[in-house]
């Protein structure tokens, strides 16, 4: 891999202001849901907070990630994308976001829900990021999971 793919990489403008400026970044007091994900081979580290309404709606979300600029990126962007949405959608999106990670291009409705996530298929040209970028999907399937056997 070259260095100037790589600077291309970093470079998009998308996971750079991500990165940068983390969407819900304040954690919760008291979130009916805790995630937390570690990746021991890089230190990559995410922490998911969530609230969950009457409807079974995310209400607010909280983020902190640790690490690489594609691992803290995805996170925030994760986080943007599921905010209002229901388990399940949060789920369906979690699931589309790793299915374009193995190179499944989403169809244009699914791209509308994946949102800023979609600027993550450049990723795709460094197989050894694509644990960075799913980091946060495997914190929410696992608090969603515990959520759901509560």
């Amino acid at each position: 891999m070259a260095q100037n793919d790589l600077d291309g990489l970093y470079g998009d403008e998308v996971i750079r202001d991500h990165h940068r400026n983390p969407r819900n970044s304040e954690s919760l007091d008291s979130p009916d849901i805790v995630a937390d994900a570690v990746n021991p081979f890089c230190g990559d580290e995410i922490h998911l907070q969530f609230n969950i309404d009457e409807d079974d709606h995310v209400s607010e979300v909280g983020y902190q990630g640790v690490g690489c600029a594609i691992c803290r990126a995805s996170g925030s962007m994760l986080s943007e994308a599921i905010k209002g949405q229901t388990l399940e959608e949060a789920d369906e999106i979690s699931a589309l976001f790793q299915d374009m990670m193995q190179g499944i291009e989403p169809t244009g409705e699914q791209a509308q829900l994946l949102g800023d996530l979609t600027s993550m298929v450049g990723v795709l040209g460094f197989p050894i990021r694509i644990k960075c970028a799913l980091l946060a999907c495997t914190a929410l399937e696992d608090g969603i999971s515990d959520y759901r056997r509560k």
